[in-house]
């Protein structure tokens, strides 16, 4: 008699498990051991309300969710890399204009930055530039005279003159505002392409690229400025792969350019130099070769901090100044030993249960290139390929790692107690790389959509 052995459990499947129980154990705590006043987000562990309803952009988003599944993956291994690019930047727009529309244009796009706490609600204060600045941290702090809604103060002044000029050249207003962010931000994914392609290698950034398309991040990259920050820190990061990889030095004065104002976007984002140190070490060949490309680079970085520090305007003070602006107000309700660890249950809802399974398989090739450093070997086969685990496999999982440390310094840190489905969406995307792992990418992007879709159809999300 032939006994059948059970098949055993895939991996994936208990990294899986692991994310749906945290975010389980977020929602379930969030709602019966704390209350509103003491959390302060209506959805915990989400900002938003129980709001199930359909909009004009839900058939769109439907039909784009169904073609990415079916025929995503084979349209990446088959187009041309430029076009690839194109199709890429095309697919999320497409996807994150739709989930933006299904709450409509006004709700879904054009009143999401003109609320009282964002950035277009202080257009008109903008009128002389330099003396604003010279006066930004005045308004910082609470008890201070007309003090700052809590984006702005948030901030540095760099997010919002994006808005004030944006304003100046005729295109003000909310809708302007919003399809801007929403525009630039869908270029995100792109750069992480251009990125995993220099460092790591085509198949994997091709492998990647439905993934990055359809990220369940869209539900906010498309109605938040932190999507827009989120495409500036990723094309600073793309700019310097390049540029490590042996591109012009132009690309390296370009890359500092992005990186400087980055940091005056948002202060957070100086953690970004985790990634940038990730870039460097895996193209370290390159930097060897031609080190005078730090020149341009930190020329490059230079330029913003420079022209704000001209202006009159102190980072370092801003930044104290916001520090204890944050524990004036929901920071110092809100309990760090609640969301040091909710934080990230969002992180798992705006990346998805397929980048949970990816980041596990991006675990296990990093442990099997330490495995094989330890025993002597040096991790080459005469292929050129790393042994247990090949070159550009451990590459492509060391630049998902430098993200994930990024975010976990950012969780580590206190500053984001809450809403970091908005504000760490710049690190979540480099989480999403980690997907060009899976096998079987249909199932998992299916998984990826219907997340996607049910957040944005269930939920009001909003600040």
């Amino acid at each position: 008699m032939t006994v059948t052995r059970p098949r055993p459990v895939p991996r994936d499947l208990y990294a899986v498990a692991a994310a749906v129980l945290l975010v389980t154990a977020a929602v379930l705590v969030g709602r019966y051991v704390y209350t509103y006043d003491v959390l302060i987000v209506g959805w915990p562990p989400l900002l938003g309300r129980w709001d199930p309803h359909l909009g004009p952009g839900t058939p769109a988003a439907l039909v784009v969710a169904a073609a990415v599944v079916a025929y995503g993956p084979a349209v990446a291994a088959r187009l041309p890399w430029r076009a690839l690019l194109a199709a890429a930047w095309g697919t999320a727009l497409a996807w994150t204009w739709s989930l933006a529309l299904v709450d409509g244009w006004d709700r879904g796009v054009a009143g999401r930055l003109t609320t009282r706490q964002e950035y277009l609600s202080v257009i008109d204060r903008w009128h002389d530039i330099p003396a604003t600045l010279r006066d930004f941290n005045g308004h910082i702090l609470l008890h201070s005279p007309d003090n700052w809604p809590a984006h702005v103060a948030g901030h540095p002044p760099g997010a919002t003159l994006t808005y004030v000029l944006l304003d100046r050249i005729g295109l003000g207003g909310g809708g302007w505002a919003g399809a801007l962010t929403l525009t630039v931000g869908a270029t995100a994914g792109v750069a992480v392409l251009v990125t995993v392609r220099a460092l790591a290698a085509e198949r994997l950034a091709r492998r990647a690229a439905p993934f990055l398309v359809l990220a369940p991040a869209a539900v906010w990259m498309g109605t938040s400025a932190d999507g827009y920050f989120a495409a500036v820190a990723a094309w600073a990061v793309a700019l310097l792969a390049l540029a490590v990889t042996g591109r012009p030095l132009g690309w390296a004065a370009g890359s500092g350019l992005l990186f400087g104002l980055t940091c005056y976007l948002s202060y957070g984002l100086t953690l970004f130099a985790v990634v940038a140190a990730a870039v460097l070490l895996l193209g370290r060949r390159g930097v060897g070769a031609r080190p005078v490309l730090f020149v341009p680079l930190l020329a490059g970085a230079a330029v913003v901090p420079v022209a704000f520090t001209a202006a009159g305007f102190d980072w370092w003070e801003a930044y104290h100044l916001l520090v204890e602006r944050y524990y004036e107000g929901a920071a110092g309700v809100r309990p760090y030993a609640y969301w040091v660890w909710a934080n990230l249950a969002c992180t798992v809802l705006i990346t998805g249960l397929a980048t949970a399974a990816g980041l596990r398989r991006a675990g296990a090739v990093l442990l099997r290139r330490r495995v094989a450093d330890g025993r002597g070997e040096d991790g080459r086969g005469e292929d050129g390929r790393a042994r247990g685990g090949r070159t550009e496999e451990f590459r492509l999982a060391f630049l998902v790692g430098a993200g994930l440390l990024a975010l976990l310094a950012a969780d580590l840190s206190g500053m984001s107690k809450a809403e970091t489905e908005r504000i760490w969406l710049p690190f979540a995307l480099w989480l999403l790389a980690a997907c060009a792992f899976l096998t079987r990418p249909r199932g998992w992007l299916a998984a990826q959509a219907v997340l996607a879709l049910l957040l944005n159809h269930l939920l009001a999300t909003g600040w």
